[in-house]
C-alpha cells in the first residue's frame, strides 16, 4: 500500500458521467453498492458503472433551467424542438395575461389620461429575462449535498486520481475506488472535503485531496395559489422563492406580491413579501427552496393607486395598517417638483364624495382603503400674484452700470434705475424701450387675430366681387404674397412709456415684474423719412424743423403717394396721423423731435388694387414693427 497506486483503468470506466436520470435507476445504483462496499473491490465500480451507462444521463446544465421552457406541469420531453415550441406557447400565453390590465388598473389610467400599471408589473415578470440560478453559481459553504448531486475529486501523493466524477445516489452515498462508499448526503458542502479525506486516509497516507461540485441535481417545487402559470417547476437545487415565483410567471391580476408563502413537509417556512426585494433590495426571507416545497401566491390586497407628482406613478398593493403616506414612500415620494402641503385622494367606490383634499397629517393618519386614487399636484406652471414674486430685471443703454438686477416685489422702474447707478447725460428717456413678456403674448394674439380677419378678407373677395377679372386676381395673388411677409412679423411686447420728450427721468409709477427688460438708448441725430417721396433717407435732425421740412428735403411726395394720410411714428413708439383731412392737416406742420419716422403711404385713389391694400393693412399700422414700414 506504501506505493502509489494509479487507478487508470478504474477511471476510464468512471468517466462517463454518472447522473441517475430517474429514482428507478437511482435504486438500481444503490443497490448495487450496497452490495460491493465492504469488501472494497474495483468490480463494484464496474458494475455500477454498467449500470449507470445503461440509463439515460441526467444534465441539468444542458437544459438550462430556463424559466421561459418551463411547462405548467414542470415536465420535459426530450425533444428539444417541442420545448422550443412549448416555451413559445407558454411565453405567449403568459404574455397576453400580463398585457391586459385589470379593472382597476382601466380606471386608474382612465383618470390620469395615461397608463398606470401594477408595481412589479413590468420589473419582475418580463418574459425575455432568466430568472433562475445559472448553472455555474458558486456554491455557498452551507449548501448541504443531496441525491443527484455530481461531485469532482482530486488525488496526489500515495494515490493519484485527475478529476473522479461520483455522483452522489439516493441514499446519500459516493463510492471512491479501494475506499468504498462514503456518506455524504445531508453535509454541508464547507464540511465535504474534510469527510472524505477522513475515509480516504483509513486506506492511504500522505495525499492531497480537493473535491468540487461539477453538477447540481435538480429540485422539483409547486407554485400554487394565484400565480400566473401555476404548477411543478424542476429547478436547480440553488434556487431560491424567487426565482421559482418568476420562473412561475409572478403573481397573477390576482395574486398577492406582499404575500408569498414558502411550505416544507406542511410546515410555514417564510412569508416573502416582494416589496422588500423590489424596494429595499432585502432578500432575507428569501428561503432557498428544497425538493417537494409548496409556494403559494395569497391572493391581492387592497390596491391604492399614486398619480400625478409622484417619482413612480403605479398602482401599490398595502398592507392592513398602511397609512397613505406609507403608499406615498412606495411610489418613491413626492417628486421635486409636486405639492408637499396637500394630497388629493378619490374613492371611486364613494360616489358622493368625489375628490378630497388631505393636508400631510391627515395623510399620515389615514389607512390606505382599496380602489383609492392619490394625486399629487406639481408647483409648476402656476402664475403667481405679482406680489409675491422677486423680480429679475434687465438694464441696458444708457445707464450707469448696465445689467441685471433682482429686487424685490412691487419695486417700480424708477427704483431700479437708481439701483443702476441712474441715466447717463447721453440718455434719451423719451425713447426708452421697455418691454414685457406677458404684453409680448398678448400682442401676439392680437396680431394673430388681425392676421385671420385679413387673410378671410382675401379669401373671401373672388366670392364677392361677380366683376372679378384676371387681371384683379393677379393682384389679389401679389397681395396674399405681401400679407405672407407681414405674418412673419411678429410683435416684441413693447410698452410705450408716458414720458415727456424733454424729461431726463423714467416714469415712477410704473411696477416692474419679472423678467422686463428697458433699454434706454442714446438721443438720436437722425429723423427717417420713408413711403411714397422722391428720396427716401434719414436726416439729421433740426431743431424746430417740422414735418413739411423734411418730406421736402426728401424730394416732397410722388404721384402715387397719399398726402392726406401721412404719420408719424415718434421714438418712444407712438403714432401721430393726419387723418382725412386735405393736404395733410396739422400733421404737415408738426415739430418733429430726434428718433421720429415719417411715412407717406400710397394713395389708394390710385387703383383698386392699392385700395385693397390700404383697406387690409390699416389694421396693422399700430402693430407693424417699425423695421417694416423702413423698407
Amino acid at each position: 500500500m506504501a506505493a502509489a497506486w494509479r487507478w487508470q483503468a478504474l477511471l476510464a470506466a468512471a468517466a462517463i458521467p454518472l447522473a441517475p436520470a430517474s429514482a428507478q435507476g437511482l435504486g438500481v445504483a444503490a443497490a448495487n453498492q450496497t452490495g460491493t462496499a465492504s469488501d472494497g473491490s474495483a468490480s463494484a465500480a464496474m458494475i455500477q458503472t454498467q449500470t449507470l451507462q445503461s440509463q439515460r444521463p441526467y444534465r441539468p446544465d444542458d437544459t438550462k433551467y430556463r424559466s421561459d421552457e418551463i411547462r405548467a406541469s414542470g415536465q420535459r420531453t426530450s425533444d428539444e424542438g417541442n420545448a422550443e415550441q412549448s416555451a413559445s406557447e407558454t411565453r405567449n400565453r403568459t404574455n397576453a395575461r400580463l398585457a391586459v390590465p385589470n379593472e382597476f388598473e382601466t380606471f386608474a389610467s382612465e383618470v390620469a389620461d395615461k397608463p398606470i400599471r401594477r408595481f412589479g408589473a413590468n420589473l419582475l415578470v418580463p418574459s425575455a429575462r432568466d430568472f433562475t440560478a445559472p448553472p455555474n453559481t458558486t456554491v455557498p459553504e452551507d449548501y448541504k449535498i443531496n441525491a443527484g448531486d455530481r461531485l469532482v475529486i482530486g488525488l496526489i501523493g500515495s494515490a493519484e486520481a485527475d478529476n473522479l466524477p461520483v455522483t452522489v445516489d439516493t441514499e446519500g452515498r459516493i463510492f471512491i475506488p479501494r475506499v468504498g462508499a462514503v456518506r455524504v448526503g445531508g453535509l454541508r458542502y464547507g464540511n465535504l472535503q474534510s469527510a472524505i479525506s477522513a475515509q480516504v486516509s483509513r486506506v492511504y497516507r500522505n495525499f492531497h485531496l480537493s473535491v468540487s461540485i461539477g453538477q447540481l441535481h435538480g429540485i422539483t417545487v409547486y407554485v400554487t395559489g394565484f400565480s400566473t402559470t401555476p404548477g411543478s417547476y424542476t429547478i436547480s437545487s440553488l434556487s431560491t422563492l424567487v426565482n421559482a415565483v418568476l420562473a412561475a410567471g409572478g403573481p397573477s391580476a390576482g395574486g398577492s406580491f406582499r404575500s408569498i408563502q414558502l411550505r416544507r413537509n406542511g410546515r410555514l417556512i417564510s412569508d416573502f413579501d416582494l416589496y422588500d426585494f423590489l424596494l429595499k433590495g432585502d432578500k432575507s426571507a428569501d428561503a432557498v427552496l428544497q425538493n417537494g416545497d409548496v409556494i403559494y401566491i395569497a391572493p391581492v390586497g387592497a390596491q391604492v393607486a399614486a398619480i400625478g407628482s409622484v417619482n413612480n406613478e403605479a398602482i401599490f398593493e398595502a398592507r392592513p395598517n398602511d397609512t397613505l403616506t406609507t403608499v406615498l414612500l412606495y411610489a418613491g415620494g413626492v417628486n421635486t417638483v409636486g405639492d408637499t402641503g396637500r394630497l388629493l385622494a378619490l374613492d371611486p367606490l364613494d360616489l358622493k364624495a368625489g375628490w378630497r383634499q388631505l393636508t400631510p397629517t391627515e395623510a399620515n393618519s389615514q389607512i390606505a382603503s382599496r380602489a383609492l386614487i392619490l394625486r399629487v399636484l406639481s408647483d409648476l406652471g402656476i402664475a403667481r400674484p405679482l406680489s409675491s414674486q422677486n423680480v429679475l430685471v434687465t438694464l441696458g443703454g444708457e445707464v450707469v452700470r448696465p445689467g441685471r438686477y433682482f429686487v424685490p416685489a412691487g419695486t417700480p422702474l424708477s427704483a431700479a434705475i437708481a439701483q443702476a447707478g441712474g441715466l447717463t447725460p447721453n440718455a434719451y428717456a423719451f425713447a426708452a424701450e421697455f418691454k414685457r413678456e406677458a404684453l409680448r403674448q398678448q400682442q401676439r394674439q392680437s396680431y394673430d387675430r388681425v392676421m385671420q380677419d385679413v387673410e378671410f378678407l382675401l379669401s373671401a373677395t373672388p366670392l364677392t366681387s361677380a366683376l372679378s377679372t384676371s387681371s384683379e386676381l393677379d393682384r389679389t395673388s401679389q397681395l396674399r404674397t405681401l400679407i405672407d411677409r407681414l405674418g412673419l412679423q411678429r410683435p416684441d411686447g413693447r410698452l410705450v412709456l408716458d414720458v415727456d420728450p424733454e424729461t431726463t427721468t423714467l416714469p415712477d409709477g410704473l411696477v416692474l415684474q419679472n423678467n422686463d427688460a428697458v433699454y434706454i438708448p442714446a438721443r438720436p441725430v437722425a429723423v427717417g423719412v420713408f413711403g411714397s417721396v422722391a428720396s427716401p433717407a434719414s436726416f439729421q435732425f433740426r431743431t424746430g424743423s417740422t414735418v413739411s421740412d423734411y418730406v421736402a428735403q426728401a424730394g416732397g411726395v410722388q404721384k402715387i403717394g397719399d398726402r392726406g394720410h401721412i404719420f408719424v411714428i415718434h421714438a418712444n413708439g407712438s403714432s401721430v396721423g393726419s387723418g382725412h383731412h386735405k393736404g395733410g392737416g396739422k400733421v404737415l406742420n408738426q415739430r418733429i423731435l430726434p428718433g421720429d419716422l415719417i411715412y407717406v403711404p400710397i394713395n389708394p385713389a390710385r387703383g383698386e388694387f392699392w385700395r385693397k391694400l390700404s383697406a387690409l393693412t390699416s389694421g396693422l399700422v399700430g402693430l407693424a414693427p417699425l423695421a417694416l414700414l423702413a423698407k
